[in-house]
């Protein structure tokens, strides 16, 4: 035996007998709060940099502008026809609007005359707002790119239309046809769907997996004082930066890379990853650069979801079987986000129970296509797919939370944090409004 055997024999016993607590964040709840004014005072400067462009824009009678048709959607409403269109202007602006026109627009340059109005709120001026518009004349067509050629090989492996939307969302951020939303919504998997935090961090984990097994045996043998999680790590976040690049900077997955970019850096420091103090953190940070955020409901889901992991973990450390947390943790999640989730979207369905398992397949599901679609071969899970988009009806129950509901409820899940007398009553109350909604709605 070496003496460098004997060396980390040593210290995976030292390990073994002596277990250190990760340091907090931050050393005292003074410095938290000081940090958080701080940002908050930075968020509203940037908000009110916003509110400023808001008056200026609504104060015009008219904008010409040019602009690039990102999305196009015929519909149908009391026997109306007409074309809701999604654009962004040359300045980076995302709207709203519809024409009659019924000429293919998507991927269409536009030169286009928007009509501001003080109807367009300033809440919604912070987010995607609908504008009345005029298209003057289309400009051409956007230059084909390599995403383009991705999404069209996406689609040739792919019969069904719905499928087709479903990868090239899955893979590269594009919107979902209106066809396959309802089967999505129906089975409670718009949060899988979505490309944000959750699908970045399975990639994530296959690029740091997949490199260990090339970097581990020269680690052992040429560099063992060089630290995998950081090398690898660094290499994993380049590939992931480059792959938010090629699919255009889509919000959700900036906001998705921060937060792994964060994640990997309070575990590089070996602080305490599963912190609220954290996830309070690095949302304000998120808000500060992204303000605009303040008004994203997959950015506020994202954070309630990986809010109820946190707390789920929180009561669950002292359960030695970890088998126990992984059923917990997607389960207690599941019910904690309903009452959240129903308050602006009203579908309920015993199918979405189906959401719960389909998270754990996905995690090998989704991984798994890639390599499948980069040799051709993305098509073998269609006819799975296509029967269980079938399971759940076209038509499901509607129910809404009203308003008041969620702030008792989010009053609630934040007591939880300091007081298991909170969290308890938060589960029962949550146990009930899932029996109600699932059973009676």
């Amino acid at each position: 035996m070496t003496r460098l055997e004997l060396k980390r024999r040593h210290l995976t016993y030292l390990k073994s007998k002596m277990k250190l607590d990760k340091p907090p964040v931050y050393n005292t709840i003074r410095s938290f709060w000081i940090f958080i004014a701080i940002l908050s005072i930075i968020i509203s400067i940037r908000i009110y940099a916003i509110y400023d462009s808001y008056r200026d824009f609504i104060s015009k009678p008219f904008i010409i502008t040019n602009a690039t048709v990102i999305y196009s959607e015929s519909r149908e409403k009391n026997g109306y026809n007409y074309t809701l269109l999604k654009l962004k202007t040359d300045d980076n602006m995302e709207f709203y609007t519809v024409t009659n026109d019924e000429t293919a627009l998507q991927s269409k340059k536009i030169r286009i005359k928007l009509s501001p109005s003080a109807d367009i709120t300033f809440w919604r001026y912070l987010g995607t707002p609908f504008i009345q518009s005029s298209i003057s004349e289309i400009a051409g067509t956007v230059p084909k790119t390599s995403k383009d050629s991705v999404i069209e090989f996406i689609h040739a492996q792919h019969q069904n239309p719905q499928l087709k939307s479903l990868f090239a969302s899955l893979y590269l951020a594009t919107p979902l046809d209106k066809e396959i939303r309802q089967p999505v919504t129906a089975l409670g998997i718009a949060h899988i769907v979505a490309l944000s935090g959750f699908n970045l961090s399975i990639l994530w984990g296959v690029i740091y997996g997949l490199l260990w097994l090339i970097y581990r045996p020269f680690q052992q043998r040429y560099f063992p004082y060089r630290y995998a999680f950081m090398d690898l790590g660094f290499i994993a976040l380049l590939g992931l930066g480059y792959y938010v690049w090629f699919v255009d900077f889509s919000p959700s997955l900036i906001r998705a890379y921060l937060m792994v970019l964060a994640g990997w850096g309070i575990m590089l420091l070996g602080m305490e990853l599963v912190s609220f103090y954290f996830l309070a953190t690095i949302s304000m940070i998120m808000l500060a650069l992204f303000p605009r955020l303040l008004v994203s409901l997959s950015f506020w889901f994202s954070v309630a979801g990986v809010f109820y992991i946190f707390l789920v973990l929180h009561y669950t450390k002292s359960i030695g079987k970890n088998i126990i947390k992984w059923l917990a943790i997607p389960f207690g999640v599941f019910l904690f986000m309903q009452p959240i989730v129903h308050t602006f979207f009203g579908g309920v369905s015993w199918w979405q129970f189906v959401s719960i398992p389909l998270e754990v397949i996905y995690v090998v599901f989704y991984p798994l296509m890639i390599p499948l679609h980069m040799l051709g071969y993305g098509g073998v899970s269609d006819t799975l797919l296509l029967k269980l988009f079938a399971l759940p009806p076209k038509e499901i129950a509607q129910s809404i939370l009203p308003w008041w509901g969620l702030a008792l409820f989010v009053i609630m899940s934040l007591a939880s944090i300091i007081s298991k007398k909170a969290f308890i009553a938060l589960c029962v109350a949550t146990l009930g409004y899932c029996i109600y909604i699932f059973m009676f709605v």
